[in-house]
């Protein structure tokens, strides 16, 4: 284990922002996107099976005010909770690119107004890359530090297609790929465990397809049941339940093992913020002690992250 991770048996993406900007940073989440392509029905496409009404985005209560309210709201309550005065602006809810251009440019533009702004995060999704896009984040990465998120969820076909997502995992490499290439911003990936037809060797075969991409960070989150989802249809009607705690610890620390301790992790799981919609599992409520009983498995098991990265790669 890496004496910088702060006693994490992973690489903490905090250590690579404190490397960068010389202290704590922290994402002040913002939406300006209305929609999705899977919302929209592009190709006669439906919405993601776990998507909430919110795409997603961490401030519901706030989604329908200005960016410039938003970037204040969120970022007084970043800054009391984490002790953090540099802020990155992390445009979060739905699918970022979906949105017209200008616009785009527009929230980039009020983002950067603010001094203690250091830079742009901006979520997207494999199959909204068009090259203004690209060239955009071109531009901007040659002023200031931009990142780029990208939804994958899964490389699985499969399970692409059960969770209704509109592009497969080939699509994804692509994008992500021409991302890295054509826009040079940073890329991370989010990906999601917990499928009905998840096993381990798929989990080290998404650990390994991480490893050769040109991403610097991933994100994981455990697929878990929002209300008015066509996932609570499903988990009412008795053909999706959730993975539990232990399961899912088990498969995280497996993608850990197997991860290159060059890329950084944003966090283990997804932890539910908005309690009135939650239906299940019940352990996505605790956030902390959740997280701390995935910790304590990861280390029960002697694992920590790229421990099986060399013998991978001889």
């Amino acid at each position: 284990m890496n004496a910088e991770w702060d006693g994490k048996p992973y690489h903490p993406i905090s250590l690579e922002y404190r490397k960068r900007f010389g202290g704590k940073v922290v994402k002040v989440p913002v939406s300006i996107a209305d929609s999705c392509p899977n919302r929209e029905g592009l190709k006669g496409m439906k919405t993601c099976i776990f998507c909430d009404e919110h795409g997603s985005f961490a401030y519901a209560d706030t989604q329908k005010e200005s960016l410039r309210n938003q970037i204040e709201l969120h970022r007084a309550k970043v800054a009391s909770r984490f002790n953090a005065a540099k802020f990155l602006v992390y445009f979060q809810a739905y699918t970022t690119t979906f949105t017209a251009l200008n616009r785009l440019k527009d929230g980039f533009e009020i983002a950067l107004s603010y001094p203690d702004t250091v830079g742009l995060v901006v979520g997207t999704r494999p199959d909204c890359l068009s090259e203004a896009v690209l060239r955009t984040w071109r531009e901007y990465g040659e002023k200031t530090y931009v990142a780029v998120e990208v939804g994958v969820q899964s490389f699985d076909d499969d399970q692409l297609s059960w969770m209704r997502r509109g592009h497969n995992g080939a699509q994804a490499i692509r994008g992500i790929e021409r991302i890295a290439k054509e826009s040079g911003a940073e890329v991370g990936i989010h990906l999601m465990f917990g499928w009905p037809t998840e096993n381990d060797k798929q989990i080290i075969e998404t650990a390994r397809l991480c490893n050769s991409l040109p991403i610097s960070n991933v994100k994981l989150h455990n697929l878990h049941v929002l209300a008015n989802t066509p996932l609570a249809d499903m988990y009412h009607a008795g053909e999706f339940q959730p993975i539990d705690l232990d399961l899912y610890a088990h498969r995280v620390a497996l993608f850990l093992d197997h991860l290159d301790p060059r890329i950084a992790v944003h966090r283990l799981a997804a932890l539910s913020n908005r309690w009135d919609e939650l239906i299940a599992p019940e352990w996505v409520r605790h956030k902390m002690r959740s997280f701390q009983g995935m910790i304590d498995r990861i280390n029960e098991a002697g694992v920590y992250q790229g421990r099986s990265f060399t013998s991978n790669h001889q």
